[in-house]
């Protein structure tokens, strides 16, 4: 701004100058402060004293200069020579003139002021727009911070929903595996029928064959009789010819001899007739004789055929009467076996049909249901997202509908600021002189006009602070980190009158943040809320774990203690966090998300799956064991999920795999068995008597296993890798105990050393056995089965536990009514339970015996029995994830752990069994729980050995029943 000076005739007439100066005042302001003198100097314009002038000093910051103008002595004494000698006249018409210009200015004075008062309203306009547009702001955040918690709610909700949707699914999923089953199970008999049949139409084969034998030999026989016939009649026929010719020779000879006879009539010799006719006849008769021994040969070897021929043909009629009995047996058989396997055939067909009908309508059902429960979630989902977007909707049009209010506000403001600009100018225009002594300042502090009047002036309030009150902190400090360098604001004459006035570099007016422009950021303040609510509750979590921390362990009983490494506390509930299908989903993910179901149903250790990377996916193929990116999830998840279960109060079990080992690279021979990764072994790790691996190491000292290589722990540099891998994974990443697979394949006394050097909270071992069988059925005395696990466990020095697979054979058989397996003959539990049971993992089933291996399933119709059994003895119970998550039954095994904790039961607890035979179990377990299976009727009450008040906790009717002491 420049210095100026406005004349005397500015309007014919000499007027004292009335000062303005205008620039444009910030935030739509602008200050007007009016000398000190002013009504003196209107006294003095009234009574025409028109001699002095007063001085006139303009200043401006606009820069650092600062200009006055002064009127000389001189020009002063001028100027009053000239006003005296004016004229009468023009003396009149100045008065009439300056009669004029005040009435002119009286209004533009209430004009002014009129303008004030408007602008002040404006500003309170602009305070209650401001006001409501907050207000406003917060409903629709309140709003929307309800909409998304509902939103929330319902996604909860759908998840749980889907939960339990997906344990139908796997619900119906086992129902269809064991559909499957049963039908595989009727291929199977189908298939031994099918054998069968074809067995007998062999035999009857065999049978048609033997005939078919018979009549041929009976056709040979036939052919030889005939040949024998034709050679007979052909002998005979020879020897009639014979005959016929004797008697041919005979007649001959008799005519011969007539002959002679004649001759010897007739002179001729008679005696050389007669002698020639003897020699004749003896030849003759040499003939005959002959003819007659051949007669009598052939007729006895006639004779000999004869008898042949009869024997022969009495062995046909037998033949014939066996063929024919045969015959009429095998017709009798086909008809028999067709009707059988006709009414086997439409049996089984039935059946299919049945299973088909049911698989089918419960498919329906299911399905429907599901389509239901999707359609419920669809409607809710459809029916949050449109009560989202119609909040939205209605936020988006109430933040419109301020934008525009917020539009119109500054529109108004910029008129009035244009109106008050025209005012000034107007001012300045009219106002020429003053006529006082007094210096009077015009400040221009960047675009702001400060007019310095008294300090009780009721205008320089309003004009210096307006009609809003202080700005809060928090909007401070969002303006100054906005726009840092807003125009300060004078507070004081004194100190306006010493400020040097620099000037204010002011931003651009599209760099200036305006709240009709700024768009809300999605999701600001709700993060910070939840943000803030999700620390709070950590620590108000942290809190209690640490209070309740402190309060067991003073109210912690001496049997709680742990006495040594692995055995725990003696109360620990395992639940086994995995099933053989695990590996195919983000696992860890999904179990750290149950981790606080888990401890609030009673669990107390989890076992996880194996956590090293493996050849097979389910991780019992381990081959870089310091690799923890698994099928299961990252190293990250991992740690995430021991995490939670710390959290939870929950101890974490590490599936650990020490037997054997999946080697990296093969040898020269072609052979893997050299190993990577941080333990890079050689074939020395490997036993010497493994046969497939080519082991340069010392013998096993367990059984081996054939699928990979044997690991020798007699070495000592396998076992100190060993003893290291277990302390990192103890140590940095978070396990408090193990459960050591196929501990059959070498010596306890390492399992101890590991354990002595890791010093898990508990361990497990895996020592599968077989157990003893007679005819099909397993036997009643099972103490060599056992014997062997107490033996390993006995081998590591107690300091690890086992799971009691004699305690599982034997359940199989005992709750089909022969419940008097779960004794032994000194009146203790069958199973490891009976002997060691401190050191006994019971459990049902895991994922080798269950899942989809089924290897050796428990009787689904008798899960709820076998584990009121396990839940309610000594021991250590193990709960698979199957039966809590996906058979239904969680309820049921809540329960019974609650009962089991009521009574106080740890795996030391005494069992005093009262009843063990044909119709049911009863026992008594640590003197506060009365527990009995089967069908017959009994009750406490009825037992006269057993004392105190008891009253019935649970009542599953024939399954079981369970009291506790009053």
């Amino acid at each position: 701004m420049g210095v100026f000076v406005l004349p005397s005739s500015a309007f014919g007439v000499l007027l004292p100058h009335f000062p303005v100066v205008s620039l444009g005042t910030p935030r739509g302001q602008f200050h007007l402060v009016l000398g000190g003198s002013s009504n003196r100097k209107r006294k003095n314009l009234l009574t025409g004293n028109w001699q002095c002038r007063p001085r006139i000093v303009v200043a401006s910051n606009r820069d650092d200069s600062k200009d006055n103008v002064t009127d000389d002595e001189d020009g002063s004494l001028l100027g009053s020579y000239e006003m005296l000698e004016m004229k009468e006249d023009e003396l009149v018409e100045a008065r009439k003139a300056l009669s004029e210009v005040k009435a002119r200015q009286a209004a533009l004075e209430k004009e002014r002021d009129q303008l004030l008062e408007d602008f002040a309203s404006s500003e309170a306009k602009q305070k209650e727009y401001v006001a409501s547009v907050l207000h406003d702001k917060e409903l629709a955040v309140s709003e929307l911070e309800s909409t998304k918690s509902l939103f929330h709610q319902k996604l909860q909700e759908s998840v749980k929903e889907k939960f339990a949707l997906e344990s139908k699914l796997v619900l119906a999923r086992q129902d269809a595996v064991e559909l499957a089953v049963q039908v595989e199970k009727l291929a199977e008999v189908a298939f031994r029928q099918a054998t069968s049949h074809i067995l007998e139409d062999a035999k009857l084969r065999v049978s048609a064959a033997e005939t078919l034998a018979a009549e041929s030999a009976f056709q040979i026989d036939e052919q030889i009789r005939k040949s024998t016939e034709g050679t007979i009649f052909s002998i005979i026929v020879e020897s009639k010819d014979a005959i016929n010719k004797a008697l041919d020779v005979a007649e001959n000879a008799i005519d011969e001899a007539t002959q002679a006879v004649a001759v010897f009539t007739d002179a001729v010799n008679p005696i050389d007739v007669i002698a020639s006719a003897q020699s004749e006849n003896i030849k003759l008769q040499g003939a005959v004789s002959d003819l007659e021994a051949q007669l009598l040969v052939s007729e006895s070897e006639l004779d000999r055929l004869k008898l042949e021929l009869q024997q022969a043909q009495v062995q046909a009629n037998a033949a014939e009467l066996r063929s024919s009995n045969a015959e009429k047996a095998l017709l009798e058989f086909q008809e028999l076996s067709r009707k059988k396997a006709l009414e086997q055939e439409e049996e089984i067909r039935s059946l299919l049909e049945k299973i088909k009908k049911e698989a089918v309508e419960r498919k329906k059902v299911l399905s429907k249901a599901f389509k239901a429960e999707l359609e419920s979630i669809k409607a809710a989902v459809d029916a949050s997202k449109e009560i989202t977007c119609s909040r939205e909707n209605a936020y988006m049009r109430r933040c419109e509908a301020l934008q525009r209010s917020l539009r119109t506000s500054e529109s108004a403001l910029k008129l009035w600021r244009q109106r008050a600009e025209m005012a000034q100018s107007l001012l300045l225009k009219e106002r020429s002189e003053k006529e006082d002594d007094e210096d009077v300042i015009y400040i221009a502090n960047g675009g702001r006009i400060d007019l310095l009047t008294d300090d009780d002036s009721q205008k320089w309030k309003l004009l210096s602070y307006g009609p809003r009150k202080e700005i809060p902190q928090w909007m401070a400090r969002r303006i100054r980190s906005i726009r840092p360098k807003f125009p300060p604001r004078k507070t004081d004459i004194s100190k306006a009158l010493n400020s040097n006035f620099k000037s204010l570099e002011l931003p651009k007016l599209d760099e200036v943040w305006s709240i009709a422009q700024e768009k809300l950021r999605e999701g600001d303040m709700l993060t910070e809320h939840v943000i803030e609510k999700e620390v709070i509750e950590k620590k108000r979590k942290a809190l209690e774990r640490a209070l309740q921390r402190k309060t067991v362990k003073w109210k912690r009983i001496p049997e709680e203690t742990k006495i040594e490494p692995g055995t725990g506390t003696g109360r620990e509930i395992v639940f086994q966090g995995f099933n053989w299908e695990s590996w195919r989903r983000q696992w860890y993910q999904e179990l750290a998300f149950k981790a606080a179901d888990l401890s609030h149903s009673g669990i107390t250790a989890v076992w996880l799956p194996p956590p090293t990377q493996s050849v097979a996916p389910q991780g019992y193929m381990p081959s870089d064991l310091y690799n923890l990116n698994s099928s299961y999830g990252s190293v990250e998840d991992l740690k995430s999920c021991i995490e939670e279960m710390h959290s939870q109060e929950l101890l974490a079990l590490g599936d650990i795999v020490l037997n054997h080992r999946c080697a990296h690279k093969q040898s020269p021979n072609g052979v893997w068995n050299i190993f990577g990764g941080k333990l890079a072994w050689g074939p020395e790790a490997i036993v010497c008597d493994d046969p497939n691996f080519q082991g340069r190491g010392n013998p096993s000292s367990g059984d081996i296993f054939h699928a990979a290589p044997n690991v020798d722990h007699s070495q000592h540099f396998v076992r100190k890798d060993v003893k290291e891998w277990l302390y990192w994974l103890r140590n940095d990443i978070g396990y408090d105990g193990w459960r050591l697979d196929f501990v059959r394949g070498f010596s306890g006394t390492f399992v101890k050393e590991y354990i002595e050097a890791s010093n898990p909270a508990f361990a497990i071992g895996e020592y599968w056995d077989s157990m003893a069988y007679e005819h099909g059925n397993l036997c009643y005395n099972q103490d060599a089965h056992r014997q062997r696990i107490v033996n390993w466990i006995n081998a590591t020095g107690g300091t690890s536990s086992a799971f009691d697979v004699t305690t599982k054979g034997i359940l199989h058989s005992a709750l089909h009514d022969q419940y008097w397996r779960l004794i032994d003959p000194q009146g203790k539990p069958t199973g490891v339970m009976g002997w060691w049971p401190s050191r006994a993992c019971t459990f049902l089933e895991n994922h080798d015996t269950g899942s989809t291996q089924g290897h050796w399933p428990f009787p689904r119709d008798k899960l709820t029995q076998g584990y009121a059994y396990i839940l309610t003895h000594p021991g250590t119970p193990v709960i698979f994830y199957d039966h809590f998550y996906e058979f239904g039954i969680r309820d049921v095994l809540t329960e019974l752990i609650e009962a089991r904790r009521r009574a106080g039961i740890h795996c030391r607890s005494s069992v005093k069994i009262y009843h063990a035979n044909t119709e049911g179990y009863v026992a008594q377990v640590s003197n506060m729980l009365v527990i009995k299976l089967g069908h017959f009727d009994w009750n406490p009450s009825k037992e006269n050995q057993l004392d105190g008040s008891w009253q019935k906790f649970i009542d599953k009717g024939a399954d079981y029943q369970i009291w506790l002491r009053q």
